[in-house]
């Protein structure tokens, strides 16, 4: 390892972008949501935030030498290779930091998926490829910065990897695949035009960002960045007990998460809520669940509230509805009925105004 560390500022220590804060949490706490699209203006800690989160994730166990990351106590989601030595007992385990991997923009098909040598491939398989970015970001985070700007092949193979779990390369006939499963961060300038309703149905969550309006916040973030440029081990180290409570409520989380009940009656007020608001894919229902139930286990209950579902309905539903002519969809509308902690702040419906 080369003894440059590329130095990133203490989650903890980021101020403000509670939303944003929070959605990356839950998604930490629970892949399956699928990832969050953070829209919002240039300086805006957009991408700070993303890779400070790699700091609060824990290290994985992973096969040595698999350049795709796989899970030694996972022979299911594991690559050819490492499936083969798992069988004859041959496994050898290693630590790795959860990996968090920049998808360049403007980068090829080859470069993500990774470049197969078909004549070796038809003899051995999986280690004719190269790998590619969907490799080394299994079992961690892809991180897309200007998703908007993104090469509409290049997305479309990314969304099929992140909907599957699996990288499928095919070249002339031969076709080899390896897990590919990550969760997908995609950043955007809203202002440098929209995204494709394709792409924007599969981030789990969005959030907007905007600059912080507010003196004291915004003399803070300056201070934050001096002392941090002058010295960075010391600034995290007054972070280092924030760090380390929140790395353990999101351990808890995860423990708990699949013991967290929802009840039928809160799931019917989250279907017909989608319905109101004229919310067509049924990715809906199923995000919110999942996202209710994260937000329960993080706060260490097992039982999801009305408050969890408005809450996670304000972070799954900004970009699924379709606003209407003369009459734009909200969020508070009829279903004013699920009281929770969610403020008038909260990322409603401002991200649906530019259709």
């Amino acid at each position: 390892m080369h003894h440059l560390k590329r130095r990133t500022i203490p989650f903890t220590s980021i101020v403000g972008q509670e939303d944003m804060k929070f959605a990356l949490i839950l998604n930490a706490v629970n892949p399956r949501i699928g990832g969050v699209l953070i829209r919002g203006d240039k300086g805006t800690a957009k991408s700070t935030a993303v890779r400070a989160l790699a700091d609060l994730l824990e290290s994985i166990a992973v096969v040595e030498d698999c350049p795709f990351n796989c899970d030694p106590a996972n022979p299911e989601e594991m690559c050819d290779l490492c499936f083969e030595k798992s069988e004859t007992g041959r496994i050898k385990e290693a630590s790795r930091k959860t990996p968090v991997i920049d998808l360049p923009l403007g980068a090829t098909e080859d470069r993500v998926v990774g470049s197969l040598n078909v004549e070796r491939a038809i003899k051995e398989g999986i280690k004719a490829l190269e790998p590619g970015i969907l490799a080394a970001s299994n079992r961690g985070i892809l991180y897309i910065d200007e998703v908007n700007l993104l090469d509409d092949h290049v997305a479309d193979v990314l969304l099929d990897s992140a909907a599957m779990g699996v990288n499928i390369v095919e070249r002339e006939g031969v076709s080899v695949a390896h897990p590919s499963k990550f969760i997908l961060v995609g950043t955007m300038n809203p202002e440098e035009g929209e995204i494709r309703p394709q792409l924007l149905d599969r981030f789990g969550l969005q959030v907007s960002v905007a600059g912080i309006a507010d003196v004291d916040q915004r003399m803070l973030i300056a201070k934050n960045a001096e002392s941090f440029d002058r010295d960075p081990e010391g600034f995290a180290l007054r972070f280092h007990a924030m760090q380390e409570e929140l790395k353990g409520k999101i351990s808890a989380a995860k423990k708990i998460l699949r013991d967290v009940n929802l009840h039928d009656d809160l799931l019917r007020t989250i279907a017909s809520a989608c319905i109101d608001l004229g919310v067509k894919t049924h990715r809906a229902e199923i995000v919110i669940t999942r996202t209710a139930k994260t937000i329960a286990a993080f706060e260490g209950r097992r039982e999801v509230n009305q408050g969890d579902v408005k809450l996670a309905m304000q972070l799954a539903l900004a970009h699924r509805m379709r606003s209407r002519p003369f009459e734009p969809p909200t969020l508070n509308k009829k279903n004013g009925r699920v009281p929770g902690k969610a403020s008038a702040s909260a990322p409603g419906p401002k991200a649906t105004e530019k259709r």
